[in-house]
This record gives C-alpha cells, sequence and structure tokens, in this order.
C-alpha cells in the first residue's frame, strides 16, 4: 500500500490502473503493477506513474477529466462545481479567475469522460423484470 504524503487529494496507487490499450493489465485496478515514478506539472502536484507490465510511465490524470489541464486540481473542480451549479461560461470564468476557453474546454473534457464513463458502466443494463420474456 503506497501513500503519497504530498497534496491534500493523494489517494492509494491501487485507485489507479494502467491507461496503455496494449498492456495486459491495461484498466486492472489494484494489479501491483504500478509504481510512483516521480512529480510532474509546474507546482510538482501531479504523480507521474510507471507500470511494471508494459514499461510505461504516464500521469495520474491520464483517463480523467482533468487530463491534460494545467490547473491545479482545486481550481479544474472550481470550475466544473461552478458550471454544474448552473452558472454560466463567463461567470464561472470570472468567479474562478480564468479564461472563458478554459471553462469550455474543462467543461467539454468533463462531458466527453463522463459518456465514456457511462458507456462502459452501463454497457450491459439488467434485464427489466417487468418485461414478460
Amino acid at each position: 500500500w503506497y501513500y503519497i504524503q504530498r497534496g491534500s487529494t493523494m489517494r492509494e496507487l491501487e485507485a489507479f490502473c494502467c491507461q496503455h490499450s496494449s498492456c495486459a493489465d491495461y484498466g486492472q485496478r489494484g494489479a501491483g503493477n504500478l509504481r510512483w515514478h516521480g512529480w510532474s506539472g509546474k507546482k510538482k502536484q501531479i504523480r507521474m506513474l510507471y507500470c511494471r507490465t508494459c514499461k510505461q510511465y504516464f500521469s495520474q490524470r491520464k483517463g480523467s477529466a482533468l487530463w491534460q489541464s494545467r490547473l491545479p486540481e482545486d481550481q479544474a473542480v472550481s470550475v466544473l462545481e461552478h458550471i454544474g451549479e448552473g452558472c454560466g461560461v463567463r461567470q464561472t470564468a470570472r468567479l474562478v479567475n480564468v479564461h472563458r476557453n478554459t471553462v469550455c474546454r474543462l467543461n467539454r473534457q468533463a462531458g466527453d469522460h463522463a459518456a465514456r464513463t457511462h458507456d462502459e458502466v452501463v454497457a450491459l443494463s439488467p434485464p427489466d423484470r417487468r418485461d414478460p420474456v
């Protein structure tokens, strides 16, 4: 069990999985194939991970709604919370102190991520018990 004591929202490595689709352990959480490999980002707040199976490196944000976001996590989450509460793009940009294009980009990324997650989780819906078969 690896804990990285930097930042306020660090999670165990078992919460992550390899993000390279060609890897044998792709998408498998808690497989024991990941190890911490340093920090990335302007303020060194994003963990870099290494997969021992495919020998590839990737950011902890890869595969998430914050992938390739240059904002600190708390600021990016604040943008998405404002949008989720119904604030407009310009209002959110003003309140969070980011450019309106940043708000639009994060909103689009979060929507795309939500759609992919939905499709993955609801790929096989349980049968409706009310339907006579």
